[in-house]
């Protein structure tokens, strides 16, 4: 029976947010010599990069079952609407993991293996509620998506410290599609009240 490989090291590092209301640990995976592409950033910048974006990657997943939970889960008089706006907001939350986590590859970084990795790097909290009415769904939804916002212009401000120009494109594309989810669900909200 083969032996698995031993388990990856992690770095640690706590990162004021840009805006100051929070911390978050941002998690930098080490990298196994195999695995490590060669590039002209040095070894403190892809680890930085590779801190700031791989938990935009973890909160992306957390945020896409959420809203795939509520999608699934909803129980309103606006039934379609919502229902149908939560669909479309999980693919948009999901479609840019592969790109992000391509782009940490490109670089010779790493980034997640596991739903156990996702859960140890991700801010978004899970939504284990056996019902969530509809108002509260849209109101949950809008704060981790704020959320997501702050935590990827951080990001970008970061990659553009680091000479990583095509990541900070990348995250920009991203927060489009963020700030276009929390316009929606501003809007969603607002007719609620």
């Amino acid at each position: 029976m083969a032996s698995r490989a031993t388990a990856h090291k992690v770095k640690e590092t706590t990162v004021r947010h840009p805006d100051g209301t929070m911390k978050m640990q941002m998690r930098a995976l080490s990298t196994p010599p195999q695995l490590d592409t060669p590039t002209d950033l040095t070894a403190d910048e892809r680890e930085a990069i590779a801190a700031a974006v791989n938990p935009i990657i973890a909160d992306a997943f957390a945020l896409y079952v959420k809203t795939k939970n509520f999608h699934w889960h909803l129980a309103s008089s606006r039934f379609r609407d919502l229902h149908l706006m939560f669909d479309e907001q999980a693919e948009s939350v999901f479609e840019p993991i592969d790109v992000l986590a391509e782009r940490l590859r490109k670089i010779g970084c790493t980034t997640m293996r596991s739903i156990g990795d996702i859960a140890r790097t991700q801010t978004i909290p899970d939504d284990d509620d056996a019902f969530v009415p509809a108002e509260e769904m849209v109101s949950r939804l809008l704060a981790d998506n704020r959320r997501m916002a702050r935590a990827i212009r951080g990001a970008i401000e970061l990659t553009e410290e680091k000479r990583d120009t095509p990541t900070s494109n990348l995250l920009q594309e991203v927060l489009d599609q963020t700030e276009r989810r929390i316009w929606f669900l501003f809007e969603v909200g607002a007719d609620a009240s």
